[in-house]
């Protein structure tokens, strides 16, 4: 008999926000988007839904009635992005793995569970590994599918039907659990029909008849009577290329060879598909079983097998072949479209950005990847969140640098607390303390005041000044809040030339 099981993440998209920025986990988060003039709630996670906000519900009034609320602004198309991703992820329980949007996955796991111990070790462990990712699962296993995303979402956790017996799960469980249209499910309350037990045995014909032909072929879905097909995802096959050795190879010569022969192969391949390779990782399996590898990495997507080459070169006498390799295996981990104008840079002189590529390839290949990056203009107001990492090399910022205001030359990524005399509003402090050593203020120009986004809001505006130290030293001081509020804070948060 075939088996299915459904995996439900109620809060998918918030918690794939939480679990990069932990510090948000314990309070109420929401994902909301601009929706005709509105600023609309797509997406909550635990703490947020416990105060009974929802999807649908407007900011505005979540936030007076809820002022801790942290709002986040929504990606379109990320929950596909993230379904699709952990789809592809779940194909190490089953080979038929399906994507079930806007929330789910379906897993057809006939003849797989006794791999873990049984069903219930089976759910046990896909909960255990996505939970230590920071989602929240809920599983649930049946002989059909139906079945299956039913007891998910409105039976009991990690709920396993028996064989045969998924009508009696039905029974007590709400017309929704059947995946019927809006218009549908009126139409059962209207008629006092609140259980699927209440309609379950009712001839097709008369449902049919009198709520369409999308309920009888539902409850037959459910007890396994209709047939339903899904599409199971087909991850990307990597771009890799492997050579054997019918002797083994010891020098650096013959690895050379082999180097170059598989990357003249796997270029080919990658210009067929108009690709290009970023990250590429030259495995050598050495004949008593050790695996020893080289990784590359490009800023401009390439398919020149001489580039590429020199980016593996310096890093052969590494390797240690000892009694020698056997088997050699290159693979291309990360590939991007190639346009034409790319395709032509190795054929003009003039192009520079691919010059320009080329030597920042070299010079990460040699000292790491971390040794080179690029920043461009973020869309926030706050200082240190207003630049991010530019990972392609052409990537053009999205807002221009911003130059009526003077911005330090190095800005700290946290502002550092100092200890200030006292000051006149709207005015700097006299002399201020950082690290030990006392700074008096001879020139200074601001405010600038900068305040977060409404609705990431959480904090007190920022008062920021530029002052100059008697030692003709440059600093990026500011004020967190009000003189009125007490004794306000100070940091220090960049350093000019």
């Amino acid at each position: 008999m075939p088996r299915y099981a459904s995996i439900w993440f109620p809060y998918l998209l918030a918690e794939s926000v939480t679990r990069k920025r932990p510090e948000l986990r314990d309070g109420p988060v929401v994902l909301a988007s601009r929706q005709r003039g509105r600023m609309v709630i797509d997406a909550v996670n635990a703490p947020a839904k416990a105060k009974g906000i929802h999807v649908g519900m407007v900011v505005a009034d979540c936030k007076a009635i809820f002022p801790d609320l942290r709002v986040l602004e929504s990606e379109s198309g990320k929950g596909e992005k993230i379904i699709q991703a952990l789809a592809e992820w779940s194909i190490r329980y089953t080979p038929f793995s399906s994507v079930d949007l806007p929330d789910g996955l379906i897993l057809d796991t006939t003849g797989c569970t006794h791999l873990w111990g049984g069903e219930k070790e089976y759910l046990e462990s896909i909960e255990a590994k996505l939970g230590g990712y920071g989602y929240t699962v809920r599983c649930a296993m049946a002989d059909t599918i139906g079945a299956a995303w039913a007891a998910t979402r409105f039976a009991n956790p990690r709920c396993i039907v028996k064989p045969g017996k998924q009508k009696e799960i039905l029974l007590d469980l709400s017309p929704e659990a059947l995946r019927l249209e809006a218009s549908v499910l009126e139409r059962l309350r209207k008629l006092g029909l609140k259980r699927i037990g209440d309609f379950i045995d009712m001839p097709p014909s008369v449902l049919r008849r009198r709520f369409g032909a999308a309920l009888p072929l539902r409850i037959g879905q459910a007890l396994g009577q209709e047939m339903e097909f899904v599409i199971p995802v087909e991850p990307i096959e990597p771009y890799r290329e492997r050579l054997c050795s019918m002797e083994p190879i010891a020098t650096a010569a013959g690895i050379t060879i082999a180097l170059r022969n598989l990357l003249e192969i796997l270029c080919q391949q990658l210009a067929t598909d108009g690709m290009g390779l970023r990250q590429g990782i030259f495995r050598a399996y050495r004949i008593d079983g050790d695996v020893q590898h080289l990784e590359i990495g490009t800023n401009l997507p390439s398919r020149n097998p001489n580039h590429l080459f020199k980016l593996f070169e310096h890093k052969i006498a590494t390797l240690r072949p000892d009694l020698g390799f056997e088997l050699f295996v290159l693979e291309a981990t990360d590939v991007e479209p190639v346009t034409d104008e790319q395709a032509a840079i190795w054929n003009a002189a003039s192009q520079n950005d691919a010059k320009i590529g080329e030597l920042l390839d070299k010079v990460m290949a040699k000292a790491g990847r971390e040794s080179v990056s690029r920043y461009l203009p973020a869309e926030q107001y706050w200082p240190e969140r207003a630049v991010k990492k530019a990972m392609p090399l052409w990537e053009k910022p999205v807002t221009p640098w911003r130059t009526d205001w003077p911005r330090p030359i190095h800005l700290l990524s946290r502002p550092e607390t100092i200890e200030v005399t006292a000051v006149l509003p709207d005015y700097p402090p006299m002399l201020f303390r950082y690290k030990g050593k006392t700074h008096h203020v001879a020139k200074s120009d601001g405010p600038e005041r900068i305040e977060q986004e409404w609705w990431l809001a959480d904090g007190l505006y920022r008062d920021y000044y530029c002052v100059e130290d008697e030692s003709g030293a440059r600093y990026w001081l500011f004020r967190s809040g009000p003189y009125d509020a007490g004794r306000p804070e100070w940091f220090i948060h960049g350093f000019f030339a």
